[in-house]
């Protein structure tokens, strides 16, 4: 049953603190990428995949592939809210023995499709997926959730040209399009602009959105395909670090995990947004 506007809303909000609990934990990296993807996953989950947590393996489930891996925190603790896993088992993540890695693993962990963190092989296997359930004659789509950064890898360009000759509607990419990558500003790393006229030129349908509007997003979920035999992008356009204001587009966050006493800052600001 797909959830209201305010439910996903209160969802986003339980994925940046588990996510802020899990990385400082941990000692890890990665906490500016969850924040920033948190809304874009509730309305995944909470309106728009059709997948049971039940049967992970239902042959008719839509296939989500976290290309933007390191963000792994996040998606684990999404499959833990919609029921793919117990929430006591986030207490696992990135610890010595525990299936849980840093980066997004398939192995044990119900719900993933690939393990994903080397960036730019995410949509080159969604692609494929794509491919093969159309020719099945399949009903089952795939959604592939990207970083901004990762669109530096040279294969991405090529399954964008792949997926749009072989007109694979049932394949949506949602880019969380945060502007920062691991060590700079998108923009002065390797510019993408204009991201939108060049997915329309490689023969994609395109819309873009505020990627922490979750009445957007799922407005641009609904409207999926976007064009009729084409497949489709939503470019979400978010903030690094989104709900935590010293977090907020700087590029320290990629890699600096909140110590205890910034946790709880940090959290208290999550739970008044």
């Amino acid at each position: 049953m797909k959830r209201s506007d305010a439910d996903i809303h209160e969802l986003a909000k339980r994925l940046r603190k588990h996510s802020l609990r899990m990385i400082s934990a941990a000692k890890t990296s990665h906490v500016g990428s969850c924040l920033s993807v948190a809304d874009i996953l509730a309305v995944l989950y909470g309106h728009t995949l059709r997948v049971d947590p039940k049967r992970p393996g239902w042959p008719d489930r839509d296939r989500l592939i976290m290309s933007k891996g390191h963000a792994a925190a996040v998606t684990y603790a999404v499959l833990a809210e919609v029921g793919f896993m117990p929430i006591e088992r986030l207490e696992e993540f990135a610890r010595n023995g525990s299936q849980l890695y840093g980066h997004v693993t398939h192995a044990g962990v119900p719900g993933i499709e690939m393990s994903s963190g080397s960036l730019g092989h995410g949509l080159p296997v969604g692609t494929g997926m794509a491919l093969a359930g159309k020719r099945a004659g399949a009903t089952w789509r795939v959604f592939v959730v990207m970083s901004d950064g990762e669109w530096d890898e040279g294969s991405n360009w090529e399954a964008m040209l792949f997926a749009a000759h072989h007109h694979l509607e049932n394949l949506n990419i949602v880019v969380d399009y945060n502007k920062i990558q691991s060590l700079d500003f998108v923009n002065k790393t390797l510019g993408l602009e204009p991201m939108a006229d060049k997915f329309r030129a490689f023969g994609w349908g395109v819309r873009e959105v505020d990627g922490h509007d979750v009445h957007a997003l799922s407005e641009a979920c609904d409207a999926l395909p976007l064009e009729p035999g084409k497949p489709s992008v939503i470019i979400a356009h978010t903030v690094k670090g989104k709900g935590v204001s010293w977090m907020e587009g700087k590029v320290l966050w990629h890699y600096r995990q909140p110590n205890p006493e910034e946790l709880v800052n940090a959290l208290a600001e999550v739970e008044a947004s």
